[in-house]
């Protein structure tokens, strides 16, 4: 994931941990050496930090979180295996080299199928869709 010009500072016999922060601009680090690799050290945009575009879901197959949450608000994708026949997702997957965090992305699919089905609401008469936000309360 590293880009390929520190590649040479990586040392694989070290554990590097992914930071989860969404805010924070670091993506990998050492305890041990405190060697920190950034966004801008990385060959891909990380789907969960802030400002990542493209958002990745699946980062075997290049499908976004924006190709998900239109295959179930447009196409009635209601499941992975929808996601999977309508977007191409999780196919001919290695996971554990092309995901930042080294493992499937099928928990993510899930989590942004919830997203999408709990976020947005059909309105059937007019065939209109609106997002519900998710980070505020309702003030009505």
């Amino acid at each position: 994931m590293v880009s390929e010009n520190l590649m040479g500072k990586v040392v694989d016999e070290e554990t590097y941990y992914l930071c989860m922060n969404e805010d924070c601009d670091v993506v990998y680090y050492n305890l041990n050496n405190e060697r920190v690799f950034y966004k801008e050290d990385v060959k891909v945009p990380i789907w969960f930090k802030k400002d990542a575009n493209p958002k990745y879901i699946c980062y075997c197959n290049q499908v976004t979180e924006q190709q998900i949450i239109n295959a179930v608000l447009d196409d009635g994708a209601k499941n992975i295996k929808d996601i999977i026949r309508l977007t191409g997702a999780m196919k001919n997957g290695k996971c554990e080299i092309n995901n930042p965090l080294g493992k499937c992305c099928s928990p993510f699919i899930q989590e942004t199928i919830n997203k999408a089905l709990k976020g947005y609401k059909c309105n059937k008469e007019e065939q209109t869709y609106s997002m519900k936000r998710l980070d505020v309360e309702d003030e009505s």
